[in-house]
């Protein structure tokens, strides 16, 4: 005769916890609970807040711990998911280091460093984009192109006055590589086309710096975009879709 298990036998045998009547079953595996984030970017989340304070604050102790490793952890980040996949990304990314190490020194010569070191990383971007098939993306895409060009031709003409011509030259270059980097990282789909936007945003408010065209917040504003602009642009080489899904 064979009885019936009570509710709670029954509720036991659900969860995987005793083996059903008539011999010894495997007991049922649980879902796997959501990984947590990566320890790096936990990391990089800590220090993007203590950048942020410092930047704020004037602190610029907080700044030289912080800013001179925000974009080596995403290397890493990037590294460990990706190996060197992505070279050029990587190599970018430690010249944006040494590129803000510089640009946390004062005076003209030091930010004439700290701009060629971004000057490289953006080319080291564009190669990365350009091998992802940006070329032809934007083979179709002439209006987009266009728009952007005049963007920087619409910049360059309004900073170039104050910046003189030596510093006002440099910038133009800059520019026209920073734009040709958001331009190309369309490629990739949403994720990059809002990073390469951002970090021109970013970048911009630098230059309205340079020009001693300051206002309140300008700093902390430029920062927050230009951490947001590497994470989001680090991100799309490993979680974006395919090249075909990408934007118009």
């Amino acid at each position: 005769m064979t009885t019936t298990p009570g509710a709670p036998t029954l509720i036991a045998m659900a969860e995987g916890r005793v083996p059903e009547r008539g011999g010894p079953r495997p007991a049922l595996q649980r879902p796997a609970r959501a990984a947590g984030a990566p320890p790096l970017i936990v990391v990089f989340a800590v220090l993007c807040l203590v950048e942020l304070i410092g930047v704020a604050t004037g602190k610029h102790a907080m700044e030289w711990i912080a800013k001179p490793l925000l974009a080596p952890l995403l290397a890493a980040h990037l590294w460990r998911l990706t190996g060197t996949r992505h070279a050029c990304v990587l190599t970018g990314l430690l010249l944006a280091a040494a590129g803000d190490v510089a640009l946390l020194i004062p005076g003209t010569p030091a930010f004439g460093v700290g701009l060629a070191l971004f000057l490289g990383a953006q080319l080291c971007w564009i190669t990365a984009f350009l091998r992802a098939g940006a070329l032809d993306h934007l083979r179709t895409r002439r209006a987009v192109c266009a728009a952007y060009l005049a963007v920087w031709a619409a910049a360059v003409a309004a900073l170039a006055p104050t910046l003189g011509p030596a510093l006002g030259c440099a910038v133009a270059v800059y520019a026209l590589a920073l734009l040709t980097m958001a331009l190309t990282a369309r490629v990739l789909g949403t994720r990059a086309l809002w990073g390469g936007l951002v970090f021109v945003a970013s970048d911009s408010l630098i230059g309205l710096g340079a020009a001693g065209l300051d206002f309140p917040g300008r700093s902390t504003l430029c920062m927050t975009t230009y951490i947001a602009a590497l994470a989001l642009l680090v991100t799309a080489f490993t979680t974006d879709p395919p090249p075909t899904n990408a934007p118009a």
